[in-house]
């Protein structure tokens, strides 16, 4: 028996940073969620429903400071969360502003138990300075949400290498599109996910196979405990080849364990969303993961720049 998210009326969307903020953009009227963006970068932000975190002078923060400034703005978030029942954070960890603000906004948003799911981007492998930050930011918005769906770009460059990394966010994009446009009627497992794709190709049962080798780049077989498949545009395929593509998804993953849901959309593409138990690549983002929480005596308090009131502005 699976437990399943379910998402609560009324809805907020949040959206962290430049990539947070656009998917929010895009998908809130779909799911009829209100918005809230949140940024240090105000040319992220809408003119409405919009909090600016300032960073004073520093012109290019640490997460650290921001982490530290956006406490500071601690209760004006709170209010504007206080009147939902689910609260859905979109954010990129592989950017300073969703990694600096993941941990505080989920953290609001568990004290006043709010229904929480989130989407995170992680970073590409080629961007070291970004994965220790990125790892202890996803450790923390998968212990304050209820279901965390976790979008790996390097695990569908690791299966395409001929993919650009702009392209690579094209494709992730859309699945992340397609996945929180259906999260009201779908039986997402209230868990820890992850959302995996393929490029663009005419043969849908090639794209089931990159998408399962991409799945496979983030975590082991046996530790995949459910697994749905979401055929977009659906109506389109022949019902043949949506057999064929089923009984092939049945036959890699227990077919108990497995679910085909076929949607409308004007082009065909193909989605997976699988439940994981135990421990997946991004665990060993950081290194320090194997020490237990309750011997961690500051584990309660994400790291943030302490403010000294030094007249020094490149302090950062």
């Amino acid at each position: 028996m699976f437990m399943t998210f379910e998402v609560i009326e009324p809805v907020l969307m949040i959206g962290l940073g430049g990539a947070g903020s656009r998917l929010t953009m895009e998908i809130k009227d779909s799911l009829n969620a209100d918005f809230l963006l949140i940024s240090n970068d105000k040319n992220d932000l809408d003119t409405h429903n919009s909090i600016e975190i300032s960073t004073k002078s520093i012109i290019n923060p640490s997460v650290h400071l921001i982490r530290g400034c956006a406490l500071e703005c601690s209760e004006k978030i709170s209010k504007c969360i206080s009147e939902y029942a689910t609260v859905i954070i979109m954010t990129n960890l592989a950017g300073k502003t969703g990694t600096a603000l993941s941990s505080i906004i989920s953290s609001i948003c568990k004290d006043q138990q709010k229904n929480v799911l989130s989407f995170a981007i992680m970073p590409f492998k080629f961007e070291k300075d970004r994965i220790f930050q990125s790892g202890l930011a996803l450790k923390r918005l998968r212990m304050n949400s209820d279901c965390t769906i976790i979008i790996d770009n390097d695990a569908l460059l690791d299966s395409n290498p001929d993919l650009t990394p702009e392209k690579c966010y094209d494709i992730t994009n859309r699945a992340i599109h397609y996945i929180a446009t259906s999260v009201k009627s779908s039986h997402i497992s209230e868990d820890t996910n992850i959302l995996s794709t393929s490029k663009d190709v005419n043969d849908i049962e090639t794209s089931l196979k990159d998408s399962i080798s991409m799945l496979y780049e983030n975590a082991t077989p046996n530790s995949i405990k459910r697994s749905m498949l979401y055929v977009y545009g659906g109506s389109n395929v022949p019902i043949g080849i949506i057999n064929s593509i089923s009984n092939m998804f049945g036959g890699i993953f227990e077919e108990n364990n497995t679910h085909v849901d076929m949607s409308t959309s004007s082009s065909t593409n193909l989605v997976m969303l699988s439940a994981i138990k135990g421990e997946t690549r991004f665990d060993k983002y950081d290194p320090l993961g194997i020490i237990p929480q309750e011997e961690t005596i500051d584990w309660d308090d994400p790291e943030c720049s302490i403010d000294c009131q030094l007249d020094i502005p490149q302090l950062e």
